[in-house]
């Protein structure tokens, strides 16, 4: 148990029996009445975000999540399949809990695993990632780098947009969050 002051992003609670993952809070102080938290919660099985406020001091449970570093081994069809790098277990994850990590992932990866009570509840990749570009068309003559932007399939097979001047066989930087282009890397 823990109490409203305590809260911290990423931190998981037990809210009538779901758990639930802080993505932001804020301590509301005003002028009259008590003091209160007005916090963002996510579903950590389903994905789906509400608004939620606690009075200040309220007693909240949280649940144990054991969030340990991975590596992704293998897709074997069905499932992802993470190792303890300490223990050498394998741990066995359904793609609806990967989701769009999967994008994202190569073999040999360090990724974050949080797991409750034995459970897989999700996957953290870091913020950023390196991945090489397989295919995208030709640049043409007179593009710059300011220009507009154009489809290129990475080596996951994910598809993200990349400025016209860049070329097949090129290491980029991509935001796992969002799948954005960041930049090239040497």
């Amino acid at each position: 148990m823990a109490t409203t002051n305590d809260l911290k992003n990423g931190m998981v609670l037990k809210i009538d029996g779901h758990l639930w993952t802080v993505v932001e809070f804020q301590h509301v102080k005003p002028g009259k009445g008590p003091a209160f938290v007005r916090t963002k919660l996510k579903n950590v099985t389903t994905g789906k975000t509400v608004d939620k406020t606690f009075n200040a001091g309220v007693k909240v449970e949280t649940a144990n999540v054991d969030r340990r570093t991975m590596q992704y081994l293998y897709n074997d069809g069905s499932n992802f399949v993470f190792m303890d790098p300490d223990t050498y277990d394998q741990v066995e994850v359904t793609p609806e809990i990967v989701g769009d990590a999967s994008n994202y992932m190569l073999e040999n990866q360090d990724v974050l695993v949080a797991r409750h009570e034995g459970t897989p509840l999700f996957i953290e990749l870091p913020a950023s990632v390196v991945l090489e570009i397989t295919y995208t068309e030709p640049g043409l003559q007179g593009d710059r780098s300011t220009g507009g932007t154009k489809p290129a399939t990475l080596e996951t097979g994910a598809s993200i947009q990349v400025p016209l001047f860049l070329e097949s066989g090129t290491k980029v930087k991509v935001d796992t969050r969002d799948g954005s282009y960041l930049g090239r890397v040497n």
